[in-house]
């Protein structure tokens, strides 16, 4: 009997090790299928921060329509032709009226202290009826938002005869927060700002270049819903993140006092 139950025990010893040993295969299998998919997962999410940053590097290469963070002054104003507004128009105030854009009246507000430069270049044009029937020709809606207006040829290679700077009153965190009223220019180049602005409808990071941010000049005070619903919820023609908006947009009319 001794020899039997021996050679049960051995038995049973050899099936209780295979146990052991397909739970062990399982186990490391597992672990390893775990960081495989961390690793992939690691991988695609660097692949989708690097497409956003891309993303948004392409447009803001792509001529006026940039943005940089820096609340420090670049440059001194200089015009490329015509004479740059004096920034004393702005008269160290708050500039409030409205820009109807396809008939949606929006309130603005101007910081004319903040961002003199500017925004006293934006009251001349808007006291000579500059913008009245200008376009908004270009909307973006992938990962970053903006409609841009103000070129009178349309296609963002136009100005009012001249350009200036510097960067004023760019957001220190580079965030552009919704209902921002912000100059256009050219990547790089400070003194490039002339005519063309953007307003952002939603929350928006903007990468700073060599030259620094966007100058700020004021805030879409109401009707940037209205502004929503009508034309940047509409999209950008042919379903583009970065084109022209589906729905045709104008300046009807912009007045400040």
């Amino acid at each position: 009997m001794a020899p039997k139950q021996n050679d049960r025990e051995a038995r049973q010893a050899r099936e209780r090790l295979r146990a052991y040993q397909a739970r062990q295969t399982v186990h490391e299998h597992k672990v390893k299928r775990r960081r495989r998919d961390n690793w992939v997962a690691g991988i695609a999410a660097l692949v989708i921060v690097a497409l956003a940053v891309g993303t948004q590097l392409l447009y803001f290469s792509a001529g006026p329509g940039a943005a940089k963070a820096s609340a420090s002054a670049s440059a001194s104003p200089s015009a490329a032709a015509g004479a740059v507004p004096p920034k004393t128009l702005a008269e160290d105030r708050t500039w409030t009226g409205t820009m109807t854009i396809n008939g949606i009246p929006l309130g603005v507000s101007l910081d004319g202290a903040a961002a003199p430069q500017a925004v006293s270049s934006t009251v001349s044009l808007v006291q000579k009826k500059f913008y009245d029937g200008l376009t908004c020709h270009r909307l973006t809606n992938g990962g970053f938002y903006v409609l841009q207006c103000g070129d009178p040829e349309g296609n963002g290679q136009g100005g009012p005869g001249y350009e200036y700077g510097p960067i004023e009153n760019a957001p220190k965190d580079n965030v552009y927060k919704a209902g921002t009223i912000a100059m256009a220019r050219q990547s790089d180049k400070a003194s490039s700002q002339g005519s063309q602005f953007f307003i952002v409808y939603k929350d928006t990071p903007i990468p700073a270049d060599s030259a620094g941010g966007y100058t700020v000049i004021g805030q879409v005070t109401s009707g940037l819903d209205q502004l929503e619903t009508q034309v940047t919820d509409k999209g950008v023609e042919g379903g583009k993140t970065d084109g022209a908006p589906a729905v045709k947009t104008t300046i009807d009319s912009f007045s400040l006092q």
